[in-house]
């Protein structure tokens, strides 16, 4: 085992060195601060939202999200007693890394222009979602993959992620502002299917024997984190939707779907299990419920009572599939989801792409006033009419399911090769290479 682990720790080491090498070297060659935060480069987007934005009134946003990543993410992986530790000294060295391949893949393919990339609070934020889809991924394999593979796995998905989004948003024309598409439902199948292709019956079963009490901890993690979630989740949500000249329908949503969504799992709670009241990890996951499936909508509703609804609804989808779903997955189709993904990122971002199907039907100038060119600038412009609108926004759902699949089995597929596997030993190097244990 001391052998195994200093090599690890080497391989790691040697993985970073060369990524990070590599990043300098082409953030010296191509990128380059904006005059002026790059807003101004985001035009070719057809639904971007960042044109004609105060500068100053980008950057609050940009904190929060990056604070969202860092501590909400992070202490979603806290509270699991044997991954804990390891789990959020990995999370932070994923941020470090994905962020910065992020700005230059996004950069390439939205920023890029006279042979440079210019960076601003406009492409930090885009990096950060890029980066918040990768931690969701990570949250399905915790405990399966060593450090090195959790590395390779944001390269992979960070280039696969920034891809899929270019597609739907800036070729097909697809709204999407709070990212229900390529932040949750993306991050989510991705990690699932990364999950059943390393899928080891041996090592699985001992494994999930371990972790069958994890989440039922009463953590201090899990209330600061619950606490972060609904603290930064509505400028996560409105980073790209909120203007300046506008009301933040998505920040107001948010926070309707927020307290519906954990109303819900209060109610449920003790339906589904022998609970009085539920565990705050249980309304952790409420939380991320609700804002999950305001990821699209959000910035379509026009009535508070529609988010009531529609975080009333992922309230209860949440607990279900923990109830329902997850001993479907592990029995059935083999997949090992640690932290939940599919039922608190997977199914709501689901509802809330479907949601917003239904709401793009609705895009009419008597609807949505001025916001009509914000939301959807094809359909203000004449270019499309709202039923058109709405066929691309349904399409962007299983286009988006089957690019996550396809991503998560070339990337399991190379993860699983022997030269990145760990040895097949009682100890766990995620857990051990960075903490004792």
């Amino acid at each position: 085992m001391p052998e195994h682990n200093a090599a690890s720790r080497l391989r790691l080491s040697g993985l970073c060195f060369l990524l990070q090498i590599l990043n300098i070297l082409l953030f010296a060659v191509f990128v380059r601060y904006s005059p002026e935060s790059s807003s101004s480069l985001c035009s070719p987007q057809p639904n971007c939202s960042r044109r004609n934005q105060d500068p100053g009134f980008q950057h609050p946003r940009f904190w929060d999200v990056h604070l969202q990543v860092l501590l909400g993410f992070g202490l979603l992986v806290a509270f699991l007693g044997r991954y804990g530790p390891g789990s959020v000294a990995i999370s932070i060295l994923l941020v470090s890394f994905a962020i910065q391949w992020a700005i230059l893949i996004q950069g390439f393919l939205y920023f890029f222009l006279n042979g440079k990339i210019s960076v601003g609070a406009g492409s930090m934020v885009s990096a950060d979602f890029c980066t918040a889809a990768v931690l969701i991924s990570t949250g399905a394999v915790l405990g399966r993959v060593n450090p090195v593979q959790m590395l390779l796995l944001a390269l992979l998905e960070v280039t696969l992620c920034s891809l899929t989004e270019y597609l739907l948003l800036s070729l097909m024309g697809v709204s999407d502002s709070g990212r229900s598409l390529t932040v949750h439902i993306f991050g989510a199948y991705f990690g699932l299917m990364v999950s059943r292709i390393l899928h080891q019956p041996h090592i699985d079963k001992r494994k999930r024997e371990d972790q069958q009490d994890m989440g039922h901890q009463p953590d201090v993690f899990a209330v600061v984190g619950t606490i972060y979630l609904w603290t930064f989740w509505p400028s996560f949500t409105s980073a790209t939707a909120v203007q300046d000249s506008a009301e933040p329908w998505a920040v107001l949503n948010t926070y309707f779907s927020l307290v519906a969504s954990t109303m819900a799992t209060v109610i449920l709670s003790p339906v589904l299990y022998e609970e009085s009241t539920p565990r705050m990890v249980q309304i952790q996951d409420a939380t991320l419920a609700g804002a999950a499936v305001m990821g699209m909508a959000g910035d379509m509703l026009v009535t508070p009572f529609g988010a009531l609804i529609a975080g009333f609804l992922a309230g209860l989808i949440c607990p279900l599939g923990f109830r329902f779903f997850t001993p479907v997955l592990h029995s059935r189709l083999k997949i090992q989801d640690t932290c939940g993904v599919h039922n608190v990122h997977g199914l709501p971002g689901i509802l809330g792409a479907l949601l917003g199907v239904l709401l793009t039907l609705l895009a009419t100038a008597d609807t949505y006033g001025d916001r009509l060119e914000l939301v959807f600038p094809l359909v203000a412009r004449g270019s499309r009419t709202a039923a058109d609108q709405a066929f691309w926004q349904l399409c962007a759902l299983p286009l988006t399911l089957l690019l996550a699949a396809l991503g998560g089995c070339l990337t399991g597929a190379i993860l699983k090769t022997k030269a990145l596997r760990s040895p097949p030993d009682k100890g766990n190097l995620e857990s051990t290479v960075l903490w004792e244990v």
